[in-house]
């Protein structure tokens, strides 16, 4: 069972300044929260990929190459990298050399993103949305597993016995997980493919979630997979602190940010109900002290069979100082339970 640390750089918005947080500032914090993860011995790193105004990280990849030059052990990874919009060589090469730069540590998790800005920003159409996805997959696996390519498809030029440099240092091929947030069709693709996957389960009741797991298991074994590799990862929202006031304080910056994306989304305004609940045994949230954060990590673990746990663990942009407590007593505390 692992256990991992997400983060999309989210940043306050100042109302008295009307303005969001420095980014460069907000990046350097999280360069010393990932080197505090693995002194503390936490597994995975995930960064998140997003080109707007109130996130900081549109470059996972830039983040990740500068926390690999001041960690040890804790994988980097992607989470997610929007493959929709992105180019499958250049995606391979950069998390290639992530690789090489941290010695074997680097892992991609693709997915479609929850946002859309980056389609019209790199010049794709929405009209291909769901094509676009499917025809880069098959050609990042593609040259995950072969150092010349041949490929064809209808929206991307073709490939003819290309390579692909540098290669990984695992020969060649990177750990590409498949991120969902809950389309059947999309676990079917990740089980026949055999692709390690991960569940954002960002809202509602983790148990509404079970039977799409448990058809991910179903459809990996008929493809012929090998069970014993296969791997699961839930990612939800997370913050860990063993004093009340904290807890209830982080009330005011989940709300902002849960407010301000739901404004575009037809969303209404969050609510102290609703983060309670969420809060509650059979919620989303894995928010409050360690031993109910272990608690329910392991209560997923116990339904789901998980062997990776991702806890989201910045939404709002909390001050620096109560993140790095919340990763520390994760490390230290919720671990030690956990595992």
């Amino acid at each position: 069972m692992e256990l991992g640390i997400g983060m999309f750089g989210d940043l306050a918005f100042d109302q008295t300044t009307g303005k969001y947080r420095n980014a460069g500032v907000k990046i350097r914090e999280i360069l010393e929260q990932v080197k505090l993860m693995d002194e503390v011995g936490i597994d995975v790193f995930a960064m998140g990929e997003h080109h707007r105004e109130d996130y900081a990280v549109s470059s996972p990849e830039m983040v990740l190459a500068a926390a690999a030059s001041i960690t040890k052990n804790i994988k980097l990874a992607s989470g997610v990298t929007v493959l929709s919009s992105s180019e499958p060589v250049k995606v391979y090469e950069d998390f290639a050399t992530l690789d090489l730069i941290s010695d074997g540590r680097a892992e991609i998790f693709v997915g479609r993103g929850s946002f859309i800005e980056s389609f019209p920003l790199y010049g794709y159409s929405l009209n291909d949305y769901e094509a676009l996805f499917d025809e880069k997959l098959e050609l990042l696996l593609k040259i995950n597993t072969e150092e010349n390519v041949s490929w064809f498809g209808k929206l991307r030029a073709p490939m003819q016995n290309q390579t692909v440099y540098p290669r990984a240092k695992n020969d060649g091929k990177l750990p590409i997980w498949r991120a969902v947030g809950g389309t059947p069709q999309s676990v079917l693709s990740a089980a026949q493919l055999g692709m390690p996957l991960v569940v954002a389960i960002i809202g509602g009741m983790p148990i509404q979630f079970k039977n799409l797991i448990e058809f991910y298991k179903q459809e990996y074994r008929k493809a012929g997979h090998d069970e014993s590799a296969m791997q699961i990862a839930i990612h939800s929202h997370t913050f860990v602190s063993d004093e009340k006031d904290v807890v209830d304080g982080y009330f005011h910056n989940y709300k902002s940010q849960m407010d301000r994306i739901g404004s575009s989304r037809g969303w209404a305004p969050y609510t102290k109900s609703q983060y309670e609940g969420g809060r509650g045994k059979d919620g989303a949230l894995f928010i409050g002290n360690a031993n109910e954060v272990a608690d329910k990590i392991n209560y997923m673990k116990e339904i789901f069979g998980i062997t990776r746990f991702i806890g989201h663990m910045d939404v709002g942009d909390p001050a620096n100082d109560v993140m790095m407590k919340s990763i520390e007593l994760f490390g230290e505390k919720v671990a030690s339970q956990v595992k």
